[in-house]
């Protein structure tokens, strides 16, 4: 595991963050979490198709976004941000091997996750394999 430098967790401040994620709690925590922060939480939603609407209608900067939900996967969700340029993370407690090919150049963040590594997925440098 890779030392994340607290600096990137300032980059959050100021940013419209979708948070899709179908466990009220750790949504719940989240949301708390990142507007402690000065972030701006778009959602949290546990749906796909309320993601998809939420990027239509709301201002969104960056996405947290559980890979499984209910019975849905996320991708189209990470689609359409990528579609858009708006930044993204998967954060899940399953592997990189769910990941689609076309995904794998973006961060994974293992549950439970820390808020100083989603702001360095998002918005520091990329992280080199290793």
């Amino acid at each position: 595991m890779s030392v994340v430098e607290p600096q990137f967790i300032s980059l959050l401040a100021g940013k419209h963050i979708l948070v899709v994620e179908d466990e009220f709690l750790l949504a719940d925590a989240t949301r708390k979490k990142l507007t402690k922060l000065g972030a701006t939480v778009v959602g949290p939603t546990p749906r796909v198709e309320q993601a998809l609407r939420l990027i239509d209608e709301e201002k969104v900067d960056a996405a947290i976004l559980d890979i499984f939900l209910d019975d849905k996967l996320v991708f189209p969700v990470a689609e359409k941000l990528e579609q858009l340029g708006i930044p993204f993370v998967f954060a899940s407690a399953y592997d990189a091997s769910v990941i689609p090919q076309r995904f794998t150049g973006y961060t994974l963040c293992e549950k439970p996750f820390e808020l100083e590594h989603i702001a360095r997925g998002l918005f520091g440098p990329p992280v080199a394999d290793a």
